[in-house]
């Protein structure tokens, strides 16, 4: 098991036991306070049905809020003031839910001994969790500082100003615990002649992060070039590690990065999208549920659909492609097929457009409603992609895309959609210059991405479904 992985553990058995215990001493509270009523002890009142099932049931919905919260996201270097914030809004959602389920047939007439139960919850709750949450920290925060714990850093840039970067860091490497193993050259600049550690060629940069165990990569280029920084990031996406810059105001990246300010130097995080953690966490859990709820729903549509593609041409039902995904990672995306069997000659990628021969009669049909996209409900359940998100594509038109607007690689920072917005302002792309002009869409969305954006852009899609205006 990772140091991450071991430290995320640690969390949840931390929160999973203060929770439980957070619900024994407020009932214990409780009791002794004189807000029980009907039980003559206290252990009678503690082994009462609605108290065992609330210490068995409870703490287990409690974890599912801690999870939606994104707490458990980044186990190592939290902010206090974040983690404050956070276990204070998980306990203010967790009492809401506890008077709900159990505690509302509890309430009486008077009004401020109902309120003095919901503050004793509300306080129980968040101090319990937040004290067993911040011996945690301080645990790991000791570590850091003595050495102990460090985490294993690249620095991309070799110039005037990573060399210079690296001197600040190194007064504060034992308060925030990094390992610099190396720089990279970037094309283009000067190295300096000082440097003592190793130094590597740009082209094996993905290489040297699986052979160092680097933890994250520092992007500190002594001159700023958009399309350069986007090769780099564009490589370490399958690497999955954070990527962080330094800034500058003209660079594609500041409309839409998070700012981390670390060793006094601001850097901006790219290596993910600008949705919170807990936002996340949210759409994946939306995802999974909606997706599994369709795919029963549309069972008899499938079974319908599968007759009419059978009857109407020969080929298989189901549609599979590789497409480019999260991370710069490969996957099949399946459709219900809408052309003839074999309709890419000697397997060259094509393009097709409204009236392209190729389409099936059902296929049009398909289309124009988007029925053809159905099974992608299957791909978001597996997390190859999300409900909404950038549409994916073929790495043959990814590379076109790129020589001539290096910013599509941003798309590869989030999961791709069944629907986006490109798809339900632009729609279907006959040619890499509809490709360009549908990417606009994509890289506006990816810079405002949130719950309610997609919640909007499903809405939209369903417009479309329903009125056939999808071609």
């Amino acid at each position: 098991m990772t140091g991450e992985r071991l430290q995320r553990l640690r969390y949840v058995l931390g929160d999973f036991l203060s929770s439980n215990a957070a619900w024994f001493l407020f009932n214990l509270m409780r009791y002794h306070l004189g807000f029980v009523k009907g039980h003559l002890t206290l252990a009678s009142f503690l082994v009462s049905e609605n108290v065992m099932m609330g210490q068995l049931v409870f703490p287990l919905l409690m974890m599912f809020v801690y999870y939606l919260s994104g707490y458990y996201n980044v186990p190592y270097r939290k902010s206090r003031l974040q983690e404050f914030i956070i276990t204070l809004l998980s306990a203010l959602c967790n009492s809401f839910m506890i008077i709900l389920i159990a505690l509302i047939n509890d309430m009486v007439e008077s009004r401020t001994e109902n309120y003095e139960v919901i503050f004793l919850l509300m306080g129980t709750l968040f101090l319990v969790v937040y004290l067993v949450r911040l011996l945690i920290t301080n645990a790991v925060t000791r570590r850091i500082r003595s050495g102990q714990l460090q985490f294993r850093a690249l620095i991309v840039g070799s110039g005037a100003s990573g060399f210079s970067f690296y001197q600040r860091l190194k007064n504060n490497i034992n308060t925030f615990g990094y390992e610099v193993v190396g720089f990279v050259d970037l094309p283009g600049e000067n190295r300096v002649k000082d440097i003592a550690l190793p130094v590597y060629d740009f082209n094996d940069i993905v290489q040297v992060c699986r052979q160092q165990q680097v933890s994250e990569v520092i992007v500190v280029p002594t001159k700023q070039n958009t399309e350069q920084m986007l090769a780099i990031i564009d490589r370490l996406y399958a690497l999955n590690v954070p990527i962080k810059m330094t800034p500058d105001k003209k660079n594609v990246f500041m409309s839409r990065a998070r700012f981390s300010n670390l060793y006094g130097d601001p850097l901006v995080d790219v290596g993910g999208s600008t949705m919170s953690e807990g936002g996340k966490n949210i759409k994946r859990v939306m995802d999974i549920v909606v997706s599994a709820i369709m795919m029963v729903l549309l069972l008899p549509v499938y079974i319908v659909v599968s007759v009419l593609i059978r009857l109407d041409s020969h080929g298989p039902i189901i549609f599979s492609q590789e497409r480019v995904g999260y991370h710069n990672k490969p996957f099949k995306i399946y459709k219900f097929r809408s052309m003839v069997a074999d309709a890419e000659k000697d397997n060259k990628p094509q393009l097709s457009s409204t009236d392209d021969p190729r389409i099936t009669r059902i296929g049009h049909v398909l289309r124009k409603f988007r029925i053809d996209e159905l099974p992608q409900f299957w791909n978001v359940l597996k997390g190859d992609m999300s409900l909404v998100g950038p549409r994916p594509e073929r790495q043959f038109y990814i590379d076109q895309i790129v020589a001539r607007q290096p910013a599509y690689l941003l798309v590869h920072q989030v999961r791709p959609g069944i629907t986006s917005m490109g798809q339900v302002k632009f729609g279907y792309a006959s040619n890499v210059d509809e490709m360009l002009e549908r990417l606009e869409y994509d890289l506006l969305y990816i810079e405002n991405m949130s719950l309610l954006n997609d919640v909007k852009i499903l809405v939209y899609t369903i417009k479309i479904v329903f009125t056939g205006k999808g071609v």
